[in-house]
């Protein structure tokens, strides 16, 4: 399979979003068992979730606060480097915040940053509104594929009409590997791609599994 032949996978993340970081490590898998490249975008939680910022409970509005430092410095790194940079970075945030639970705070930020390979002062826009703009157009071209029901991820891949075929999800945990990895990716492509379904759903059991 020759690398113009992948099949572009289009991934909408918030690095604050424990279900999100399970589904990124599931479509990393993805790639390795399917035809598939993954391109990485940043949403926010926090502008996702300003309309209504009033009317939830007050840890969750809290963690909103806590969560613009860290897309802010995703988007500001992709304005500055280039989108390529973004998995690594997401992978280097991601681990640190859900695997290691680190505090979410300049310190990881850092250190996340020079994992990647990228400048430390980029920390400097967690607390900036320099790149807003751009943050929130790349938040919107992720979610109105979608929906303002649903968070992160959104998934989006070419359809077989050359339309886009989008989801929220899926929401799994432990991240799947191998063939299982293999079956979620073709189930979940077979479902989104039928006119006119919606939702399938359960309730979850269990908490994110890291590993």
């Amino acid at each position: 399979m020759t690398e113009t032949a992948k099949t572009p996978a289009d991934f909408w993340f918030d690095p604050l979003c424990p279900w999100a970081w399970m589904t990124s490590r599931w479509m990393l898998e993805v790639e390795k068992v399917r035809p598939v490249e993954v391109r990485w975008h940043v949403m926010s939680l926090a502008v996702l979730n300003e309309p209504k910022l009033d009317e939830l409970p007050e840890r969750y509005q809290e963690l909103m606060k806590t969560a613009w430092g860290p897309v802010r410095v995703c988007i500001a790194a992709e304005q500055k480097h280039g989108s390529d940079v973004l998995g690594p970075l997401y992978t280097a945030l991601g681990t640190r915040f859900h695997n290691q639970g680190l505090e979410k705070d300049r310190e990881t930020i850092v250190a996340a940053l020079e994992e990647a390979g990228l400048p430390a002062d980029l920390a400097d826009a967690a607390d900036s509104d320099a790149y807003d703009t751009e943050l929130r157009a790349s938040h919107k071209a992720g979610i109105d594929l979608v929906g303002q029901e649903v968070g992160t991820p959104v998934i989006a891949v070419p359809g077989s009409d050359g339309e886009q075929i989008a989801f929220f999800g899926p929401v799994v945990t432990p991240a799947p590997k191998g063939d299982a990895a293999a079956r979620l990716w073709d189930g979940t492509l077979m479902v989104a791609s039928i006119p006119g379904f919606y939702e399938i759903k359960r309730t979850r059991t269990v908490g994110p599994i890291f590993d």
